[in-house]
């Protein structure tokens, strides 16, 4: 089974084992339909149930984890949801999940590096591209940059500007 990263939960909320989420998506509001989730590594179950949303993250509350000891071992953990419940996006639009580990090529079919973080932004994204020495570039993910995203074979194309590489 395929997983899709929706958060991270950045830490606990009260005593009864609710617990924060970080959205790495963009449509926070996703949470209010998630009937059950993967948590960690292992991706454990657990069911969802209620949600409610407080600047800007989502407070969870799942069954069966009722206390602040229980929910303090998740701190940290990405929360995933089967491939079949992620939510469809327009064209030209990826999740941030699918854009990490794909490798970037320049139009000159020069290796940059692979996508290690991105970066959202309210005017566009920006995606950390580092290479095989540890050094990271920036890539503004507009489409005067980015010529090409393969998601299925984890390919990125761009072209870029002088200086962006250096």
């Amino acid at each position: 089974m395929d997983y899709t990263i929706v958060g991270v939960v950045s830490n606990t909320h009260g005593i009864k084992g609710e617990l924060k989420i970080y959205p790495l998506t963009d449509d926070i509001n996703r949470f209010y339909k998630l009937k059950k989730a993967y948590l960690g590594e292992k991706k454990e179950i657990l069911y969802v149930e209620s949600v409610k949303i407080h600047k800007g993250l989502a407070i969870i509350k799942f069954k069966n984890l009722d206390t602040l000891n229980e929910s303090e071992k998740y701190k940290g953990k990405y929360i995933y949801v089967d491939e079949t419940e992620k939510v469809s996006l327009p064209k030209d639009r990826y999740f941030i999940s699918d854009l990490i580990n794909c490798t970037v090529i320049t139009i000159s079919n020069e290796i940059v590096g692979k996508i290690t973080d991105v970066i959202t932004g309210n005017a566009n994204d920006v995606y950390v591209v580092t290479n095989d020495e540890g050094k990271e570039f920036l890539i503004p993910a507009v489409k005067k940059f980015i010529i090409n995203v393969d998601i299925y074979d984890k390919l990125i194309i761009i072209d870029p500007i002088e200086g962006m590489l250096e």
